[in-house]
């Protein structure tokens, strides 16, 4: 979180598979009750309704403000953010992002979807938060979680932002971006899941938990027996082949340019991908998109004044 004239600047990084902020992630997935939940955790009460986040699968959409879920995730996602500072009322800036290539044509719906309201009030996990939206500013998603290395690209560089949802897929030449050089593919981490878990179903005959198949994905390894292990490694290798022949598409050259991945498809690319680790740099920081959201907009604003 950044400040500037007493404003909080929260950058919210809506992925499909879990919502961002500079210091805290939450998984996407999100199920309305009418009364109160049973079991405490991550807990939002809005307008008379109890939701926990977390919860279930938020599907792919194109369009994030088709439905009010992203509204509600933000709201707990600034929630999660102040209280890292124990605050809970607040003036507030927005710093988000949409695909490459879809931000031109939604930005003004999703910046508009997200200031809904100037001034809501609400519970998240027992805390009651007071809050006023005095802003938003929105970017390409991936490209802020590199822009502080901007400085070392020199020559031909390509960034792939592998979410749950949507690859996108970025030229750095020199130092600079190259708007005529982009695309979002729809070829997200959520697409090896759904290919494991069919793969586990056509040959044993049996349905897999998703939270296993991640946990395979994310460390090689879990608490499943070794034909199981290897049916869904084999897909991870092949979804992971699939992302560098998508990347060829795009006339993708490893002798050529230097690879940078954001996001979590990054995490298959190490685990399961065959790759030159001198010309490929896998960014770690799960966060590092939703803090170059409030970096950049800190530099927009101070620039405005």
């Amino acid at each position: 979180m950044r400040e500037i004239r007493n404003t909080k600047i929260i950058a919210v990084d809506h992925g499909y598979g879990n919502i961002k902020t500079a210091n805290t992630v939450t998984p996407t997935g999100i199920t309305a009750y009418e009364t109160e939940p049973i079991f405490t955790g991550n807990i939002l009460y809005y307008n008379d309704t109890y939701y926990r986040i977390g919860e279930g699968h938020k599907e792919f959409i194109p369009d994030k403000a088709m439905d009010e879920d992203y509204y509600l995730l933000t709201l707990m996602a600034v929630a999660r953010e102040l209280n890292v500072l124990s605050i809970q009322e607040a003036d507030v800036h927005l710093a988000a992002g949409l695909p490459l290539t879809w931000i031109r044509n939604q930005r003004e719906e999703f910046r508009s979807y997200l200031l809904q309201n100037s001034e809501v009030s609400y519970r998240f996990n027992n805390k009651d938060y007071r809050i006023r939206f005095v802003g938003c500013s929105l970017y390409p998603q991936g490209y802020p979680a590199i822009v502080n290395l901007l400085s070392t690209l020199k020559g031909t560089n390509l960034l792939a932002d592998i979410g749950n949802g949507t690859m996108n897929i970025l030229y750095i030449n020199n130092k600079k971006a190259q708007e005529s050089r982009c695309w979002t593919e729809k070829f997200g981490v959520n697409q090896c899941m759904i290919a494991a878990k069919n793969a586990i179903l056509d040959r044993f005959g049996v349905k897999i938990e998703e939270a296993t198949v991640e946990q395979v994905l994310r460390f090689k390894t879990a608490d499943i027996s070794t034909p199981y292990l290897d049916c869904i490694t084999a897909v991870a290798r092949q979804y992971v082949a699939d992302i560098f022949a998508t990347l060829r598409k795009y006339e993708y050259n490893p002798d050529l340019m230097r690879l940078y991945v954001v996001g979590g498809g990054g995490c298959l690319i190490r685990n399961f991908g065959t790759y030159d680790e001198s010309r490929v740099t896998i960014l770690d920081d799960i966060c590092a998109t939703a803090k170059g959201y409030e970096y950049l907009s800190l530099m927009s604003l101070k620039r405005r004044k």
